[in-house]
């Protein structure tokens, strides 16, 4: 087993940290307070070629690995999530999902711009529809339906907590078709924005994560050509779940960055910070601290590399993504609440990042498959 980075995933590792002390650090704190969109960040993510990082470059991507993603995931994810959450989506479920499972006219007219992230210049991202009022973990229950006639499918229904609702100019929509078939009455839909019958609802006041985006997106009468379905009919479900399992490493290592960010804060403050006439470093109760934080990190990291190394040598990652989102999730949590503490008063307020990064982290348990729903793939394989 093979340990070190090559000097290609360095080079991404250290241009990921660069971009992410240089252009996300400054104006963090105010873009989380006005929830504003990170747009020149992810335009410049665009130009650095990671909206579209493991795509083939026959199609505008960088065609870099998995394990150069996580690196630059983390890296953006220890200062701010939002900026890494609309790059996660566009790169592991947008992406992934149309270069995996699209035709090649699809992949031509929509994943070679996603995949550079720009169109005429202008911000070209995409979207994942799949949550639903009624329909979170239990994605077969859903009520979004699109209705075959004849050369095109008529779609009706409304998603929630979609990232990059407003900012994205396509989705791809899971939504069924034929609700005696149940889930293999499932399709998946490429459906531009700007089409008639598309409307976005009003930007989520969030916890966390308050940069990114996220809305309700609805569709009324919307006519969807024949040609943008992807895959055989009744494709849809399977689309889904195939397309989420990577995109649990992307979460993973969402996670993993927020949990390295809020560990690297609290050991720089250990040694800034006296107490009773020392730095709190050599004070054993914040060694101890910092020690199960550093592991957690460790172990976390480790997990999403091996879960990433496994999809470049096209192995079933679906078992090592669960188990990296579910412990880096978990960990992120638990050390992002210990960097508050070791901060102090200084923790609970804006200025030193950390309640930041705890409001952050409490998402990673959620979205993209929560910790139980992990927990319930994770049973299943060791059952088997």
């Amino acid at each position: 087993m093979q340990f070190q980075l090559t000097e290609e995933q360095l080079m991404i590792q250290k241009a990921a940290r660069d971009f992410a002390q240089q252009q996300c650090l400054p104006g963090v704190i105010e873009r989380d307070e006005k929830q504003q969109f990170p747009k020149e960040q992810i335009l410049q993510l665009a130009d650095l070629g990671f909206m579209g990082m493991m795509v083939d470059p026959a199609y505008g991507g960088a065609g870099m690995d998995t394990i150069s993603y996580v690196l630059a995931m983390e890296e953006i994810s220890k200062v701010d999530a939002s900026v890494s959450v609309c790059m996660s989506v566009n790169n592991s479920l947008v992406c992934w999902g149309l270069e995996t499972f699209g035709n090649e006219d699809q992949k031509k007219k929509y994943l070679t711009p996603l995949a550079q992230g720009k169109k005429d210049g202008e911000l070209y991202i995409g979207a994942f529809l799949l949550s639903e009022p009624e329909a979170g973990s239990d994605a077969t229950s859903q009520r979004t339906s699109a209705e075959d006639k004849g050369d095109y499918y008529l779609l009706n229904g409304t998603k929630n907590w979609i990232t990059n609702g407003s900012s994205a100019s396509v989705y791809l929509v899971i939504a069924q078709t034929d609700l005696s078939k149940g889930s293999s009455g499932i399709n998946a839909f490429i459906v531009e924005k700007n089409w008639p019958g598309v409307s976005v609802g009003a930007k989520e006041n969030k916890m966390g994560i308050r940069g990114s985006d996220t809305h309700s997106i609805s569709f009324t009468d919307v006519k969807v050509p024949k040609e943008n379905r992807i895959g055989e009919d009744g494709f849809g479900f399977k689309f889904a779940m195939k397309t989420l399992a990577g995109g649990r490493i992307g979460i993973a290592s969402q996670a993993l960055g927020i949990a390295s960010g809020a560990y690297e804060l609290s050991v720089a403050y250990s040694k800034q910070r006296k107490a009773f006439g020392k730095e709190i470093m050599q004070h054993q109760a914040i060694q101890f601290k910092l020690a199960d934080m550093a592991t957690k990190v460790e172990a976390a990291r480790l997990m999403c590399l091996k879960a990433a190394w496994e999809k470049d040598n096209k192995k079933d990652y679906t078992l090592s993504s669960s188990m990296a989102k579910v412990f880096a999730s978990e960990a992120a949590m638990w050390i992002s609440t210990e960097a508050v503490q070791i901060h102090g008063g200084y923790g609970y307020v804006k200025e030193y990042h950390v309640e930041r990064l705890m409001r952050d982290a409490k998402i990673t348990q959620i979205y993209e498959g929560t910790s139980e729903v992990q927990r319930i793939v994770i049973g299943r394989s060791v059952l088997k």
